[in-house]
């Protein structure tokens, strides 16, 4: 009887009504929110695509069908992460690009082993991750919010610093620190915060877009942008199957990758509990981060067929979530619709690609910044005021930090070693959560087995001890 009077007070309570995430929206402002996805994160794989051709010596063509290809395999990742078909994809307002950590990696393996070996790490690392995934669930209770906020707050650094680096460009690179991209990179943050400080209701929840509209229109004005090769070739370009020929596969050399995945894993629980918080919605780890994680696998697979690095669940459009505050998951959906129609309009991929990256900069500065901000706020629910806490958040950071911010200090390492450890969020994520292993749960267990020691152990050999004070 209590449980059919609690059933049926539950159909009519607002309980009942679906969750901010689960709520559509009117089609216009879903699509128009999703193209501010769009914008945000457009920068991502337009670079990762571009640093490839210098780095391979891609010719233009090829270029171009890479370039296609990470926009629509960004456009289904962000599908099956936002809807959640079957057991792929938390159903959360999730993207999905390449680049950062799984470019660099995937590049040194082709410039050691050839591009069609560095292909096919991609196929068995994402083959890898399957694997591992059963095992990687029954660890999720050594990733408590103490490692992944601060694994999250390492996140966010390497974001800031990535979006800083498209304003003022790499050190000893030519037009490095340019007054001009300074200028433009400042300008757009500038717009965007007069713009939220001056709307409200839809216009402010727009104010990253319009930062980085009116951002555009100010580098045109000063003739930064030309717009002549937007018509040059055809209109639609598809991806192409195996565009460096049939992958091949090599174990040892797919070994860094493999070893990135299981960092790759740790990020994803980050990214979906911190994505879960910033919606306010209640999450099971044990069932929705794996979900996030085959979305990963799945996706990243069909990369290595289309020539691409490891796809990663991003987590820029926290960010954008968390400034706007529209947390419906059919928003990010409606991005990847949006990602897929530009994957196939060659012409819209070269308006795209030629917003200043300075402009786009700044517009990922500030949305980046905000993740960094959210890692903050989970640390400050982690018990920091215990001084085991504080001292694993500490040491994580300083190891995790160090190549982000000194680029080079492991240079003297054997290549395998360093591909490693120049991962700032691998060496954090793994050193926070071994120490809170060593800490939290190895140390209290044998402080408790010296406790509970017999009192005729040879330690108590030497007579009774006097029984406690009640």
């Amino acid at each position: 009887m209590p449980e059919r009077a609690e059933r049926s007070s539950n159909v009519s309570s607002p309980s009942t009504l679906p969750h901010p995430v689960d709520q559509s929206r009117p089609l216009s402002r879903i699509l128009l929110f999703g193209v501010q996805h769009v914008l945000v994160m457009a920068a991502t794989p337009v670079s990762a695509i571009f640093l490839m051709s210098a780095t391979l010596h891609l010719g233009p063509g090829l270029t171009v069908n890479l370039l296609s290809a990470a926009f629509v395999l960004s456009g289904v990742g962000s599908l099956i992460q936002s809807l959640g078909p079957w057991k792929f994809g938390p159903r959360l307002p999730f993207v999905m690009l390449p680049g950062g950590a799984p470019l660099i990696l995937f590049l040194a393996i082709a410039e050691e082993h050839g591009v069609r070996t560095a292909t096919g790490a991609v196929i068995i690392s994402a083959a890898f991750y399957f694997v591992v995934l059963p095992v990687f669930s029954r660890l999720l209770r050594f990733f408590p919010t103490l490692v992944i906020g601060t694994m999250i707050v390492i996140v966010g650094v390497n974001l800031v610093k990535v979006g800083a680096l498209l304003v003022t460009g790499r050190p000893g690179t030519p037009g490095f620190a340019d007054p001009a991209n300074l200028a433009l990179g400042l300008a757009t943050i500038g717009f965007t915060v007069a713009l939220y400080w001056l709307f409200s209701g839809v216009l402010r929840q727009l104010a990253v877009m319009l930062g980085l509209i009116a951002g555009s229109v100010l580098a045109f004005a000063l003739g930064r942008i030309d717009f002549g090769g937007i018509t040059d070739g055809g209109v639609l370009s598809a991806p192409q199957l195996m565009p460096f020929g049939t992958p091949e596969f090599h174990l040892v050399a797919a070994l860094p990758l493999m070893l990135y995945g299981l960092a790759s894993m740790a990020e994803a629980t980050g990214q979906t509990v911190v994505n879960a918080e910033t919606v306010g919605k209640e999450i099971d780890k044990r069932t929705h981060v794996p979900r996030t994680i085959r979305g990963d696998a799945l996706v990243s697979l069909l990369a290595g067929f289309l020539g691409l690095p490891l796809m990663v669940t991003s987590g820029e459009n926290i960010g954008i979530v968390k400034v706007t505050g529209v947390r419906s998951r059919f928003v990010t959906a409606a991005a990847g619709v949006v990602l897929i129609a530009v994957g196939f309009l060659a012409p819209v991929i070269r308006a795209i690609s030629v917003i200043p990256s300075a402009v786009v900069g700044g517009t990922a500065m500030v949305v980046f910044a905000v993740i960094t901000v959210l890692g903050v706020q989970m640390l400050g629910r982690a018990g920091l005021d215990r001084h085991s806490h504080a001292f694993v958040c500490a040491v994580a950071l300083a190891l995790g930090l160090l190549p982000i911010l000194v680029p080079g200090a492991y240079a003297g390492l054997p290549s395998g070693a360093r591909i490693l450890l120049e991962s700032g969020v691998a060496v954090g994520a793994f050193t926070a959560a071994v120490l809170n292993v060593l800490f939290h749960h190895v140390r209290p267990r044998l402080s408790a087995a010296r406790t509970a020691r017999p009192a005729h152990s040879p330690v108590d050999a030497a007579g009774p001890r006097p029984l406690p004070h009640a």
